[in-house]
């Protein structure tokens, strides 16, 4: 799984125009699942982003976590985190899970996402979504579990 994290002040995903999730201060996750990935990767990236400690403390520094300042989460699935451009102009896809088997992982990402007490809304999969935010910062990290 290949995970791009927004720290944001807010942000909100639209399909057709239509607001359908929305937070505030929190985290924008987009979330790319591999071919090859399962449960094993989808546990190491939750506990990994609900421990990550990059929200300011008192003193401007980066110790907190997720839960310390109560923030919520954007969760938006996006298979081209997989593009290949090694060859030609237009990209690959190929190591990209196939959406009967990204489904379910993406599913199961937010749902213990939730079980961890955090506020998840979310994209819809396979849906052309328009996506704000709001960068604080700017923040953004980049985990991919291919690299643990």
């Amino acid at each position: 799984m290949k995970a791009v994290i927004q720290r944001v002040t807010s942000a909100s995903v639209a399909v057709e125009n239509q607001t359908i999730g929305a937070i505030g201060p929190g985290l924008l996750i987009l979330l790319g699942i591999h071919e090859e990935d399962t449960e094993a990767e989808v546990d190491y990236l939750v506990r990994k982003i609900t421990k990550l400690r990059i929200f300011e403390d008192e003193q401007g520094k980066m110790n907190l976590d997720l839960a310390a300042i109560a923030g919520e989460i954007l969760s938006v699935s996006q298979f081209t985190l997989y593009a290949d451009t090694k060859k030609g102009n237009r990209p690959s896809y190929a190591k990209a899970a196939r959406p009967e088997v990204a489904t379910d992982l993406y599913a199961l990402f937010n749902q213990k996402l939730r079980e961890a007490n955090i506020t998840v809304a979310t994209g819809e999969f396979g849906a052309h979504m328009q996506i704000a935010l709001v960068n604080d910062g700017p923040v953004t990290i980049v985990i991919d579990t291919r690299e643990k």
